[in-house]
């Protein structure tokens, strides 16, 4: 095995996952926003089904707890995340949505503190997650006098879905199933799938009124089997390797890829307050997670440097 496998697959993971978001950009081109997001799932929620029939010990969810956990899943981190995002993406950059977005991990830190009985945050992580709040306002540069006009309204949408999936996740942790995650992934990917058609329809939209071209296909195929299903399979892998501290460094990586791809392929530019935000919500990160990322830097050395835990 190469000695550099994990930061190989690390790097690939960022890339995939930053590059969705002008995948994103451009596919809105082509189709409905909701309806767009659903139709990747669609697609990603299969492949995963068969991953963990292959994989998981048991690939469909069991009793009450378990089945809370995929509704938790589908309603908050698939359908509510990426509703927000496909249509708050309409008026924003890839770069500035990746920003936003990787706030997550903060906001799952101020959701804990609420649900989780065991979750404490001193004063120093408080510190933490206003920075972060310093950070998406950076990135949003609201004007007091003019809250709701179109410019403010789609990060305001891209912040809802970073607040969904941060609920999502510590809601799924409270229940504590013990769901496997290839199974818990498969089904809410379906589930999410499945409220956002309802969605779609409600909001008027239809398949008729999707523009076919090559940019759609790709970008649907692009999302579907790439950021969604190879992403995943990478993630199992390394989350399994490197654990769930450093795999949420791939949230600040990301955005990196995502101003990168942006760039080259839609000609947007990042502006400097958007590099503004990014270092004050990673720099409130490592605030949070400080004392987890010291216990886990000599570990994080030896996976990526091929060594076993």
């Amino acid at each position: 095995m190469s000695t550099y496998r994990n930061l190989g697959l690390f790097l690939a993971l960022s890339a995939l996952w930053g590059s969705a978001f002008m995948a994103i950009k451009a596919g809105l081109s082509a189709f409905p926003p909701v309806l767009f997001a659903a139709l990747r799932y669609d697609v990603a929620g299969v492949v995963m089904l068969g991953y963990a029939v292959l994989r998981a010990d048991s690939w469909r969810p069991s009793g009450r707890d378990e089945w809370a956990t995929v509704g938790v899943g589908a309603a908050l981190m698939i359908a509510a995340y990426h509703a927000f995002l496909f249509v708050g993406e309409q008026g924003t950059t890839s770069a500035a949505a990746a920003v936003i977005v990787s706030l997550s991990p903060v906001l799952t830190t101020v959701f804990a503190r609420g649900l989780l009985p065991d979750s404490r945050l001193s004063a120093v992580g408080a510190a933490g997650i206003l920075l972060g709040v310093v950070g998406v306002v950076a990135v949003a540069q609201p004007d007091p006098d003019a809250l709701l006009t179109s410019d403010v309204v789609p990060q305001l949408l891209v912040f809802a879905a970073a607040l969904s999936f941060a609920l999502g996740s510590v809601v799924t942790t409270a229940i504590d199933a013990g769901v496997e995650i290839e199974t818990m992934e498969a089904w809410s990917m379906l589930g999410g799938a499945g409220l956002m058609h309802v969605v779609s329809l409600g909001l008027g939209e239809s398949l008729a009124s999707i523009t076919w071209s090559g940019t759609a296909l790709w970008s649907l195929t692009y999302l579907s089997l790439g950021a969604s299903a190879a992403g995943f399979l990478i993630y199992f892998d390394l989350l399994e390797r490197l654990g769930p501290v450093e795999i949420n460094l791939v949230s600040y990586v990301a955005p990196l890829f995502a101003a990168l791809t942006g760039f080259l392929f839609l000609e947007e530019v990042v502006d400097a307050w958007t590099a503004v935000g990014f270092c004050c919500i990673f720099a409130g990160f490592v605030l949070i997670k400080r004392r987890a990322l010291r216990r886990e830097v000599p570990k994080l050395r030896a996976a990526l440097s091929g060594e076993e835990r």
